[in-house]
This record gives structure tokens, C-alpha cells and sequence, in this order.
């Protein structure tokens, strides 16, 4: 194996703690270097306290997202179309909450595809600022991926002045990127869903702004199924439930608080000072529903987990009023299924990781109840969602007999032996050209700058570094996790994954093969505060 020139060795753990005092750039932001690494904090970030009344958990019933009806379908292939609008919506009981959405509902509506059947979606963009729409998880073309600044304009603007770069945080600093392609009002993306059934989920890309227009609500479901996946007893129709888990702020008149310097988000990125490792909510919505609760038959239910916040991290264990903890049954991460099932009593997920869990009522009787609880949490942050058995199991769609002990046969085995190339990392906090930010391999991202180039078909090995909580996404691939800090990986790494949750001073290596498609991609921290204040790079592929 060969090392690549022109990429930096990610340093040890001992020079990660005497870089400077990384972690003190960031001042007034609420964590010191010492208390962040040495201490492993449960969460990396600042609370955003809400000034609106809140109900009380469990009150509000958990909402399903609708599947999108295609505007037309055709041989091999569907055609979507999403309007990007602001709308106002009944979050909080009682209160409007003005929200920037899809199709007019947070989540966006819910895409269901099957695998090699191409999705073409039109986006039409009649928010006030430029976006761009990334399928996260999915094996798309370089042109259709949501590159940040490939924007889709709004109409009357002049040009794409101010949209194709920012400063990071730092906001008087443009980037031009001469590779951009934009289109005024409406895009086409192309989908071809070649790749394993999974639950993936699109959201806003745009360069800078990434985390407040997640926050307003740009997020939504697609989910990609298979023959495989359908050949297997598992819990379906309204016994699978899709679950995005994010957490919100909300002012005294509910509207939607967020710490933006520039509220517009039209010129100045990045948040303030307090707020810069990230903005963490004190409103757990599941489906944009405040801590809902679901009727639910005694039976099998099969739980399709996403962490969409922008900051969080959640530990989640459901557990039954009298304190009895139910097993969490991992069938699929990330990228689809397991080989086989892996038991859990919890499940950590990090932001835009996504678990697939089944869960037994079976044993319960009506009238019980079980809560989806964050073990990082405290106070209110600690309740997610509740179920709520009302009835027995009923007959008609098929709630799973049982897990199988095989799931799937189909995951690379990729080995080290196989790779041309590795590479390291580190993610951390550091000097900007224009301020401070977050890093990777102490450089902020660049649009026109390659950072790493590689050949389509070749297979690599990543060792990964942190200084604090860094959930690391790959776009356009899959990878497998080989290793954490020198050891084996944990339980929860099984599988395909796109996004690995790095703790504070911790190392993982990942690997992965850059099949699929030619161009330009990215990898970046999914704090979506990091990523908008540096912490993104670009991967060539020839």
C-alpha cells in the first residue's frame, strides 16, 4: 500500500490535546479543551433554550410523513415534483410556527423507490434565499448530489452574487467556485437508486447555511426498497414506522429560535459565539410532533430511526412504565441491512446516522406504556416519544413472525489487503483565514481546492481523529468500519454505513471502495455547525 502525497497524518490523541488549545478558539462557546476531551462529554454543543409554553410529553399524537405521489411514471423510471416554500404549521398546540418546507410539510413528503428504479425529481425554489438539495446516503451522479454550490436561485435574483461561497462563521470572505452550476427557480435531480434497499433522507445543502435551513425544516425521507428486503418475515404497512427524531427551539410567539448572525440568512453565516459547536434544542420532535405518543398494537414494529438534528446526539432505550428495558433489535444501518440481527438494549445514533430497530409489544398488555427515552438527555430533553399499546395485535398487514438470523448476503467484503491507499484525518477546531472554525486536517473548506483525488474502483482505508463529538459522512459511498481507537469496532458499527460517530479523542478507520460515478464530492462532519464554519472537503474521483 501506497500513502498518498499531499495528505496530512492525523495526529495522536497527546498532540490533539497540545494543539493549542483548539477548543479555546472558540470562545464563549461553552467548552474548554480539558473539559472536552479529557472529560467525554455526552453532548458537543450549546442549548438554545425555548421562551414558548411547551405541552407536556406524550400529548400529541406522533404524525406520519405522506408518500409522494409521482407526477408521472414512466419505463424504469418515476418523475417527483417539490416546491420548496414557506408555510406556517401547528407545531407547538395552539401556536403557528412558520417553517421553510417541502411540499409545505416538515418532514418533506416521504419518497418510496425501488432499487434500480431511477427517481427524477424537479425542485422548484420559492424560498427567499438559493438552495440545493442532497439525497444523503444515496449513489448519485456528481451533477444531481447537492454540491454546495450548485444552487437553485430564487427568481428576481439579478445573478448568483453572494451564493457561491461564504465565510465560514467569519462572513466578509467570498469564496468563487468556477465549477458551480446553477439554474434560476427550478433544478432536476436524477436518482437511479442503484444500490441496497435503506432509508435515506434529503435536506438543503447550500454552502454556509447548511444547518439553519435544516433547522427551518428542509429535511425529508427516501426510501429505497429491494427484493431481498421483501423476501424476509418483517414488520410492514403500519407496523414499519419511519421516525426522524430532531430537536427544535421555539420563541415566546413560536416561532422557530436559532442563534443565525444573520437572521436572513442571505450574507453572514455561522451563529453566535455561545452556539458555534453547535446549536442543541430543547424540543424533541419526532415527525415534527413534540414528544408524540402512537397507539400501538401488542405486536412486533419495526422502527426506522434518523437522527436529523443538527447538533444532538441521542442514546435511546425503550423502556415500559415499570422500568423493564425492551431489546432493541438491529436490522439495518445506514445503508440497509445487517448480515444478521444485533440485540441492543440501547442505541447511540448520531446526527444523520439512521438505525433500523424491531421492537416486541407482544408481552404487553393494552393500556401500557413504552417510552423512547435519550439516556444523554436531561429534563424534557430526555423523553422522545411514547407508545401507547391500545389493542392486541390485529389481523391483516404481516407484523414479522420473527427476526431471521440471516438478513443479507449482499455487503462487501472489503479487506486491507485490497487497499491503494491510506489516509488521515483530523477533525478539529482551529484558526480560519477569517476567524475560527472547524477543521479537517487543519484546513477549512474550499470549493476550488481538491483535497483528495482518487480512482474510480479503488478501495481505501480512512483513520478518522476527533478533539470533540464528530459524526463523519462520506458522500456517494459506503464504507465498513474496521476499527476504534486500535480496537475492534463497537456493536452498533455493523453494517454499511455512510456516517460514523466519532466520540472526543477518539480514532475509527473506515473502509471503503470510490465506485459508481465520476466527479466531485465532498466529506464532511454532519454537526451541521461544523460543516457550515469549515469542516467540509472535497474528494475527486477520475
Amino acid at each position: 500500500m501506497r500513502r498518498p502525497t499531499g495528505v496530512r497524518a492525523a495526529p495522536s490523541r497527546r498532540r490533539i490535546l497540545a494543539a493549542g488549545g483548539a477548543l479555546g478558539l472558540l470562545a464563549g462557546g461553552g467548552l474548554g479543551l480539558s473539559g472536552a476531551l479529557a472529560n467525554r462529554p455526552a453532548l458537543t454543543g450549546g442549548m438554545l433554550r425555548s421562551a414558548a409554553p411547551l405541552p407536556e410529553p406524550y400529548t400529541v399524537p406522533l404524525p406520519i410523513p405522506k408518500v409522494l405521489t409521482p407526477a408521472a411514471t414512466g419505463k424504469g423510471a418515476d418523475r417527483y415534483e417539490i416546491t420548496q416554500r414557506e408555510t406556517t404549521a401547528e407545531i407547538l398546540p395552539g401556536t403557528r410556527t412558520r417553517l421553510w418546507t417541502y411540499n409545505g410539510t416538515f418532514p418533506g413528503p416521504t419518497i418510496e423507490s425501488r432499487r434500480r428504479r431511477t427517481v427524477r425529481v424537479r425542485h422548484r425554489n420559492e424560498l427567499p434565499v438559493p438552495t440545493a438539495v442532497h439525497l444523503h446516503g444515496g449513489r448519485t451522479p456528481a451533477d444531481s448530489d447537492g454540491y454546495p454550490t450548485d444552487l437553485i436561485l430564487p427568481d428576481g435574483r439579478p445573478d448568483a452574487e453572494h451564493h457561491h461561497g461564504g465565510g465560514h462563521g467569519a462572513g466578509s470572505h467570498q469564496m468563487a467556485d468556477p465549477r458551480a452550476v446553477t439554474s434560476r427557480v427550478t433544478r432536476d435531480y436524477t436518482f437511479p437508486n442503484d444500490q441496497r434497499a435503506a432509508m435515506l433522507w434529503y435536506h438543503d445543502h447550500r454552502m454556509d447555511f447548511t444547518a439553519p435551513a435544516i433547522w427551518r425544516g428542509l429535511a425529508g425521507l427516501h426510501i429505497i426498497r429491494d427484493d431481498v428486503e421483501d423476501a424476509l418475515d418483517l414488520p410492514r404497512g403500519e407496523y414499519e414506522l419511519p421516525l426522524l427524531i430532531c430537536d427544535r427551539s421555539f420563541d415566546a410567539d413560536g416561532s422557530l429560535r436559532y442563534p443565525a448572525l444573520d437572521p436572513s440568512l442571505r450574507e453572514r453565516p455561522g451563529v453566535q459565539g455561545p452556539y458555534a459547536a453547535g446549536v442543541l434544542g430543547d424540543v424533541i420532535l419526532v415527525n415534527g410532533a413534540p414528544w408524540p405518543v402512537h397507539e400501538a398494537d401488542a405486536a412486533r414494529y419495526r422502527l426506522r430511526l434518523l437522527n436529523g438534528s443538527n447538533a444532538r446526539h441521542y442514546d435511546l432505550e425503550a423502556v415500559t412504565d415499570d422500568g423493564s428495558r425492551l431489546d432493541l433489535v438491529q436490522i439495518g444501518s445506514d445503508q440497509g441491512l445487517l448480515a444478521a440481527p444485533v440485540t441492543h438494549t440501547r442505541v447511540p445514533m448520531a446526527p444523520a446516522e439512521r438505525y433500523d430497530v424491531v421492537v416486541d409489544f407482544r408481552g404487553l398488555k393494552p393500556g401500557s406504556r413504552v417510552r423512547l427515552r435519550n439516556r444523554l438527555g436531561s429534563g424534557r430533553t430526555r423523553e422522545v416519544m411514547a407508545f401507547r399499546i391500545a389493542r392486541k395485535a390485529r389481523g391483516g398487514e404481516r407484523n414479522g413472525g420473527r427476526v431471521p438470523d440471516r438478513l443479507a448476503d449482499d455487503l462487501p467484503g472489503w479487506h486491507r489487503s485490497q487497499a491503494t491507499a491510506v489516509r488521515e484525518f483530523a477533525f478539529r477546531a482551529g484558526h480560519m483565514r477569517h476567524g475560527r472554525g472547524w477543521l479537517i486536517g487543519g484546513r477549512a473548506f474550499d470549493p476550488g481546492r481538491t483535497d483528495v483525488s482518487t480512482r474510480l474502483g479503488s478501495v481505501e482505508v480512512w483513520r478518522l481523529v476527533a478533539d470533540v463529538h464528530h459524526p463523519i459522512h462520506l458522500h456517494l459511498v459506503g464504507f465498513r468500519v474496521l476499527s476504534r481507537g486500535g480496537g475492534p469496532p463497537l456493536p452498533q458499527d455493523a453494517g454499511l454505513k455512510d456516517t460514523v460517530s466519532l466520540r472526543p479523542g477518539e480514532s475509527a478507520e473506515i473502509i471503503t471502495r470510490f465506485d459508481g460515478y465520476r466527479g466531485r464530492y465532498l466529506f464532511h462532519c454532519h454537526n451541521a455547525e461544523h460543516e457550515d464554519m469549515g469542516m467540509m472537503a472535497n474528494l475527486e474521483i477520475a
